[in-house]
């Protein structure tokens, strides 16, 4: 029953200030001057699709539709230390260099301003505090409400709209400092985290599964037979999906593969990079709201089973912002204790409620 189990939400408006103008004057550079050919060869206007309004629309519509037992918070900055972790020092001294300006930091359009260095500290910092409240038992699950996201984010560079690889840096500060031994990630963005699985590829203790839009789709890594290297060889799962993907694929992929893996991987921790570009009316792979909340369920599932229940989510990706504020709404009535309905094909769910809806017009009452 939706409330049974208490989530933690972390949230700080620290994280709005990351905020990229197309129109801004950046920093002069060979960067700058690339992003600007690109853009002017567009046939339309470009804005930065990832905006502060993601983070203001999940946060209006969860205090307008409140679900039970779930606790807001936030937490403290992520520390150069805890960076340096899954990040070169030569790249944090780069990024914490660009503090108070604006700059382009990659022909993937990757951009910050004044406020966004702060803003990707306070999410990596947020992503380890959610991760530090179900270890220590503060809540049975966890959702860190965070962007700039950053499962893009490679040791050595931005890519795709992420700066700092918050779920990496939560997942290394709970190897050195929580005495977890190992660590699932779950990556079920509809871009695959490229980032996140060249930061623990060759690491034994990390299990990294990735649903995703099979290449060409950006970043266009994540084929099949990326399963990771030496100690690393086989801990890296990638499933690369047809856009048209949807529900039952998802279900399938969860259950036929993740499942396993995990059974045989047997966490102590489990991680979401938890991106809503997957809905139907984002990016790709053409989720529902219902597909959402089985896989959540069998995550959450998982977690119960192995690890006590220590689950926490980052959030990633999602652009429509009412598929993105509804998504996570969905999910965190699964982690607070709600029921995932069983999965039909698309469209048959909708096509039942037509029938009954105009069954009267050809069925007589007796």
């Amino acid at each position: 029953m939706i409330g049974d189990r208490k989530v933690n939400v972390f949230f700080d408006e620290i994280m709005l200030g990351h905020d990229p103008q197309v129109d801004v004057p950046y920093l002069p550079s060979r960067v700058e001057k690339r992003v600007r050919t690109l853009l002017q060869q567009l046939e339309f206007k470009w804005s930065y699709p990832e905006h502060p309004g993601r983070l203001s629309a999940i946060k209006a519509y969860l205090d307008e539709n409140p679900v039970p037992n779930t606790h807001f918070t936030s937490g403290p900055s992520a520390t150069y230390d805890q960076l340096s972790r899954v990040h070169t020092t030569s790249y944090l001294d780069h990024i914490f260099s660009l503090a108070g300006q604006h700059a382009w930091l990659d022909r993937d359009t990757t951009a910050v301003s004044p406020d966004s260095i702060k803003a990707a500290t306070a999410a990596a910092g947020n992503a380890i505090a959610a991760v530090e409240s179900v270890v220590n038992k503060e809540a049975q699950s966890a959702f860190a409400l965070v962007r700039p996201p950053g499962h893009h984010a490679e040791p050595v560079r931005a890519r795709g709209f992420c700066l700092l690889n918050n779920v990496a840096v939560a997942a290394a500060h709970a190897q050195a400092k929580l005495g977890c031994e190992r660590i699932l990630i779950i990556d079920w963005d509809a871009h695959h985290g490229n980032g996140t699985q060249d930061i623990f590829w060759a690491d034994p203790d990390v299990l990294f599964f990735d649903t995703h839009c099979a290449a060409p789709f950006y970043p266009g890594s994540g084929h099949l037979d990326e399963v990771g290297a030496g100690l690393g060889e086989g801990y890296t799962i990638n499933v690369p999906l047809p856009e048209t993907a949807g529900d039952i694929a998802f279900e399938k992929a969860f259950r036929d593969i993740l499942v396993p893996a995990a059974e045989h991987f047997e966490p102590d921790l489990v991680l979401v990079s938890a991106g809503f570009d997957p809905h139907r009316n984002d990016m790709a792979l053409n989720l529902t709201y219902d597909g959402f909340k089985v896989i959540t369920q069998i995550v959450q599932s998982i977690a119960d089973r192995h690890c006590d229940g220590r689950l926490a989510l980052v959030l990633e990706g999602g652009y429509n912002l009412t598929s993105l504020a509804h998504g996570v709404h969905a999910v965190l009535e699964v982690l607070t204790g709600g029921e995932a309905p069983e999965l039909q094909e698309c469209g048959v769910k909708e096509v039942a409620e037509a029938a009954e809806f105009h069954r009267s017009a050809f069925v007589e009452d007796d």
